[in-house]
């Protein structure tokens, strides 16, 4: 039996991280239904993430970018059908190759239905991981995943890896959706960092510590940590502590398979708690 992983993560990431925009890893651990927020750290490039994740420790962590792209895209591209496959074609590619082999397939379809869909994009709620702008989670997909394959982690259900490092899809939006509808949190463009979006990443950080979401967990911060997480406007901290609810509801699912369905196609992948 695979012992319980000793930290939480939960990763909002980006695909071009800096100092302005890094990646951020909300940090933590869970017991009797609580999830206690240890700390966040931020990165500010793709090479401080990959050293990260090779860390020799136990943890698991659900992670803001698509691991798998739609079944009928990679088909229709001829592209690899083997998930580990794939990625390694993915990764070799660059961004105006990704864009333009999209594009084309977009351009071949009728209006409405431009985009191919994962099984996982229905029930939550999430963008089509061949999107390449708003938002290019295409690329997220690109500079992730490899990278995440490269420090041998394990991913449930697409590649054996060290079960002492688990990773596994997150997707902020749906745990947001679930408390505040069509109400906007965050935004990195200032002109839209509104009070009401203040309010509303208020409400949000409220209703995890009260447990007011389907995941029955509470989220435990200090006073502090409360206002850090209101504060940022971008969203990019809370994104990444609603990621680590996720791992927290993942890791009570246990292993082998962390709450993913038995039935996720082993190309396209599943988000966590979909």
């Amino acid at each position: 039996m695979t012992p319980a992983p000793e930290l939480l993560l939960g990763c909002d990431f980006s695909s071009s991280p800096s100092r302005r925009k890094p990646i951020v890893m909300a940090t933590g651990s869970a017991a009797r239904g609580r999830v206690l927020l240890a700390g966040l750290e931020r990165i500010d490039s793709l090479d401080g993430f990959e050293q990260w994740l090779r860390v020799e420790r136990s943890w698991l962590g659900a992670f803001d970018f698509p691991f798998g792209l739609p079944r009928e895209l990679v088909e229709h591209l001829g592209w690899p059908g083997h998930w580990p496959d794939l990625v390694q074609h993915y990764a070799a590619l660059s961004r105006p190759d990704i864009r333009s082999a999209f594009a084309a397939f977009c351009d071949g379809r009728p209006v409405g239905n431009k985009f191919a869909h994962r099984a996982a994009d229905g029930p939550a709620g999430s963008s089509p991981s061949m999107k390449w702008v708003n938002p290019p989670v295409a690329y997220m997909l690109h500079a992730g995943v490899p990278r995440l394959l490269a420090a041998g982690v394990h991913l449930p259900g697409l590649h054996e890896g060290d079960t002492q490092r688990v990773a596994l899809e997150g997707y902020p939006g749906l745990l947001a959706r679930e408390v505040l509808g069509s109400r906007s949190y965050k935004s990195d463009d200032k002109a839209k960092q509104t009070p009401e979006r203040l309010i509303a990443r208020k409400d949000l950080i409220t209703a995890l510590e009260n447990g007011q979401t389907r995941l029955g967990l509470r989220l435990k911060v200090s006073h502090a940590q409360r206002d850090l997480l209101a504060d940022d406007a971008s969203g990019d901290s809370l994104d990444a502590v609603l990621c680590l609810m996720q791992a927290a509801w993942a890791l009570q699912q246990g292993a082998p398979r962390y709450g993913l369905p038995v039935e996720m196609d082993p190309l396209e992948g599943w988000i966590v708690t979909a």
